[in-house]
Formats: C-alpha cells, structure tokens, sequence
C-alpha cells in the first residue's frame, strides 16, 4: 500500500524555504561602497535642485507649460493607443504583483525569503518618500492647472513628484540590484532604465504629469535602490525573525496553546512539506521526558534498572512514595539489599595475580620449606 504523503503547492514552498540557501558562491549582498555613495549624493544633490527650481518658478517651470501647451498627445495621436497600455508598467499594483512573482520563484529556486522582503523594504520606502514630498508640496497636475506660468504647489494636488516614474524605477530596477551574475545586473539594468525612461516620458504625452515631476521621480526611485544596501542587515533579521516566529507557532499547536480552528488554518504553514506534523500534547510532555532521561549515562541507567529489579517490596515501595516529590522524573538509585554474614563464612579475597614478577627460586625454597618432615 502506497503511503507517500500528498503535499499541497504552499507546503512544497515551505519545504524549500527550510532547506540552505543554495545562492551562487560568489554571489555577494551589495554593499554601500564608495562609488554608491558618490552616485546617492549626486542624485541627492540633484533632487534637492529639481525641488528648489519648482519652488522659485524657474525655467524649469516655463518649460513645463511649453510643453503642456504643445499638447504631444495631439500631436501623435496614433501612439495614444498603445502608450495608454505602456504606462500600466508604472502602475504599483500590477508591476508590485509582477515583479513579486518573478522573486518568489527566485525565492524558491534559492531557498531565501530575502528577494521577496528586499521587494518589500523597497516599496515602503517608495511610499513614505514619495507620498510625503506629493502631499506636502500638493502641486496640481496640467489638467488641473489654474494660472498660466505658476508652479500650481499648495493647491491640494499629489502629482509632484511622479509615483508612476518613481515606482517605474524601484519595482524594475530591484531586478538588476538582486541580480545573481554581473551579466544579468547589467543587462537588467539597462532594461529597468528603458521601462522607466517611457514610462515617465508616456505620463508627460498623455498630460498627466508635467516635466519636472518626471524628473523628480526618477530621482527619488534612484535613491532609494542606492540606500538599500543600508537596509540590508535589517532584511536579514525579517527573514530570520519570519522562521523564529514560524517555529514559535509550532511549539504553541504542539503544546495546545493555540485554538483548534487557527492551528487547522495554520497547518499548511507550518507542516514545511512533511518536515513537522502536528503532534499531541501528551506526545510532547513524554518526548520531552524521554530527551531528559538521554541525557542520563546508560551505566547509571543500567544499575537503576537493576536496583528496581532486585530491591524488595518495602523498596520499592519506598522510591514510589518518595518519587512524586523529587526533582526529576528518575527514580533514586538504591543498592540491593544483602544478608549480614559473620567474618568466617565471608569469602576470602583471592587476588588476580601479582604485580612482582615471579621468581623460581623464591618458589622452589618456599616449597620446600612447608613440606613436612617424614619420618623421624
């Protein structure tokens, strides 16, 4: 009778997870070396003179009503059909469910949540930079603009800077940052380039952002994949804290701590593909009380065994009564009792053998010194 167990797709995820991870060797975790921080300072510098242009009403804010007054939209009408489906690649939702599947198989194929929660750390930080600066600048966008010439900030708006450029740049790009060779980072790279460059671009044709926000939302989607080198140890005490707190749930179904209805739901997490199963209570007390008698070296063990055998009623009686009371869950070791004999039924100890090599000589005189004279 076959008896192989039948796991379901999320316990078979689970059960990889629990192997090693089995990266390249020569894969390396990137760090924060000196040219990144050249790279993260320059961007820096220039998001902060994107901010400063918009906010004085510079040349950069004339160019931009140059270009909603150009209308490219009106002008390639024909492009308006198919960019209307490129710039979904600029979408958080669908290119979060996108880029998150292509990382949980590469989560399975390398045995480490760590693609999948660096995708994580890169989208909330992408939220909370990018959605703090669109609300609190509150610029309008070029269908909503109100006065020719004026930056439209503080007006209730939320388009400044680009979150379809910015997340253009985050979600492609972390491809190339979780790269395995140095061939696929820069060939990703160049790709993730490509997508947010018209991604960003096809938001200006269609008049729905203007230039400048553009241009800030490449900036902010570039910064924030140069600092995730910082976050790194951080991802690594997610994933560690995520198996802790698996095994933590295990310990709580085991010893019953745990609903009935909630360990049902949580079992296909926590079996790992057949790896642990849940056990009974009962189960797990004598499993423990079976490690704690282990730990015992079998010599004692042995003589406790032996002791109990041969000790009489009134003993064993004894180590029962006492028992409930000790520490521990061994019984205390009693010798067997023994009759008392007198000093002349005792058996007298014979030795081995002698350390002092034997002499013949010794022997010989002391042979002939203990036989008996015959005769008279």
């Amino acid at each position: 009778m076959r008896t192989d167990q039948i796991l379901t797709r999320l316990e078979r995820v689970f059960a990889r997870l629990d192997r090693e991870p089995e990266r390249p060797a020569h894969l390396q975790t990137p760090q924060m070396s000196r040219h990144r921080v050249v790279l993260l300072g320059s961007t820096l510098a220039f998001y902060l003179a994107i901010v400063v242009a918009v906010l004085t009403t510079s040349w950069l804010v004339r160019l931009d009503w140059q270009i909603m007054f150009f209308r490219p939209y009106e002008q390639w009408p024909q492009l308006h059909a198919f960019l209307d489906y490129l710039v979904v690649l600029g979408q958080r939702g669908p290119t979060a469910v996108m880029v998150a599947a292509w990382l949980g198989w590469r989560s399975w194929r390398q045995h480490t949540l760590r693609p999948l929660i660096t995708l994580g750390v890169a989208l909330l930080l992408l939220n909370i930079t990018v959605g703090s600066v669109k609300l609190g600048l509150g610029r309008l966008g070029p269908h909503y603009a109100t006065e020719i010439g004026s930056a439209e900030l503080f007006a209730g708006g939320d388009i400044f800077p680009s979150g379809h450029t910015a997340n253009a740049v985050v979600t492609w790009g972390i491809l190339a940052y979780l790269a395995s060779t140095g061939v696929t980072r820069r060939v990703l790279s160049v790709v993730s380039a490509v997508v947010s460059l018209s991604v960003g671009a096809t938001t200006v044709y269609l008049g729905t952002h203007w230039v400048s926000d553009v241009l800030l939302g490449w900036s902010a989607g570039l910064l924030i994949l140069l600092a995730l080198p910082w976050f790194e140890p951080l991802i690594a005490r997610t994933e560690t804290y995520v198996f802790d707190v698996r095994e933590l749930l295990r310990r709580r179904a085991e010893t019953g701590r745990m609903p009935a209805p909630v360990v049902s739901v949580l079992t296909p997490l926590l079996s790992a593909g057949g790896k642990w199963q849940l056990r009974p209570a009962a189960e797990v007390a004598g499993g423990a009380a079976g490690a704690a008698e282990e730990l015992v070296p079998q010599p004692v063990r042995d003589t406790v065994a032996a002791a109990t055998a041969t000790a009489p009623a009134s003993t064993a009686a004894t180590t029962t009564a006492v028992a409930p009371h000790s520490p521990t869950t061994r019984p205390a070791v009693h010798p067997a009792g023994r009759p008392h004999v007198i000093r002349s039924e005792r058996t007298p100890v014979t030795p081995v053998g002698s350390r002092r090599p034997a002499h013949t000589d010794r022997a010989a005189t002391r042979g002939a010194a203990a036989r008996p004279v015959a005769g008279g």
